[in-house]
């Protein structure tokens, strides 16, 4: 949907940095991998999940997700742990994107000139949009109503039928799940604790 937008300026973001030095490491930022591999990776990752009935098929297309997460930004500064949860109770609980495609496009996002970021609490990075982020969003307004209308009716399909209260308890325990998991290699101490707490919550569930 958005992919020839940002296929023109990230190309014109890759003529001003790469080999400059300055932002566009080779390494990093130049490769294909990184513009062409893992920030287009958000639609086929998202998009990989397919849902039944009428939401058979992709629910982001190539390019989405980037305006998804600039949508949700300019509605307030975002931390990225904020956006991917922000994102998740938008469908129901039934698919949050990974940090390694959030926050990969987030700093497209930056380098575009789309938003600013600072040092919010401790280390994290507080997202703000920028007026070039606000232009964008508005010319592409009427695509960007249509896919946020399209996640609505996603949610509203898979959240159907399911007390509220139960589904936010199972974000937080995946999202807790998920970072803990992120931060590297786990003891076998931590491992044991994790899934004895697992196995516990499990048979209070089937008892209850």
């Amino acid at each position: 949907m958005f992919e020839e937008v940002f296929a023109r300026e990230v190309e014109e973001a890759r003529s001003r940095h790469c080999g400059s030095g300055s932002g566009f490491g080779r390494g990093r930022h130049c490769g294909d991998k990184h513009f062409r591999g893992r920030h287009s990776e958000a639609g086929a990752d998202f998009g990989g999940r397919h849902f039944g009935g009428r939401f058979r098929g992709r629910v982001f297309d190539n390019g989405d997700l980037r305006f998804v997460i600039l949508k949700l930004i300019a509605d307030k500064p975002r931390y990225g742990y904020d956006i991917i949860k922000a994102i998740e109770e938008r469908l129901g609980g039934s698919y949050a994107p990974s940090p390694g495609v959030v926050y990969p496009t987030l700093t497209l996002l930056e380098e575009l000139g789309y938003v600013t970021v600072t040092t919010g609490e401790g280390t994290k990075k507080l997202h703000t949009i920028t007026p070039e982020g606000t232009a964008a969003l508005e010319t592409n307004k009427a695509a960007v109503d249509g896919l946020f209308e399209r996640m609505d009716q996603a949610g509203a399909a898979f959240g159907r039928g399911r007390a509220p209260q139960i589904m936010r308890a199972v974000e937080n325990f995946r999202m807790a799940l998920r970072l803990k998991t992120s931060q590297g290699s786990l003891s076998e101490e931590q491992v044991r604790k994790i899934v004895e707490a697992i196995d516990a919550a499990a048979r209070q569930v089937e008892q209850s």
